[in-house]
């Protein structure tokens, strides 16, 4: 595994202690599921933000597959996307953004 940010990858309930919450570097999830429309359109921006970024990962999952784990960071709406730094959650939004303010969401996961 990488110790860069920039990655963009797909999670699962089992790696997401590795993937995420003892990840080297910030990390934002992006819970999903597959028949969500604003899911498919914010799942392309977020990547290109975090890509553009380079200090940060993109996990990718999908509540559908991962109903638990939804449950546990009690995602509601989709789509949810929380950023997790050092193990926790530090920030979040939900529902489509446009790319400037998904941008500094990104910035802002390091930043702060």
């Amino acid at each position: 595994m990488s110790t860069g940010g920039g990655r963009v990858f797909e999670t699962t309930a089992e790696a997401f202690d590795r993937d995420v919450l003892k990840a080297r570097v910030p990390t934002v999830v992006d819970f999903y599921a597959n028949w969500c429309q604003p899911c498919k359109m914010l799942s392309p921006i977020l990547a290109k933000a975090v890509e553009k970024d380079g200090r940060v990962n993109l996990a990718m999952l999908n509540v559908d597959e991962h109903v638990e784990l939804a449950r546990d960071y009690q995602i509601t709406s989709l789509p949810t996307v929380i950023a997790f730094r050092d193990g926790k959650p530090v920030n979040s939004f939900m529902g489509l953004r446009p790319p400037n303010l998904i941008e500094q969401f990104v910035k802002d996961t390091v930043d702060e």
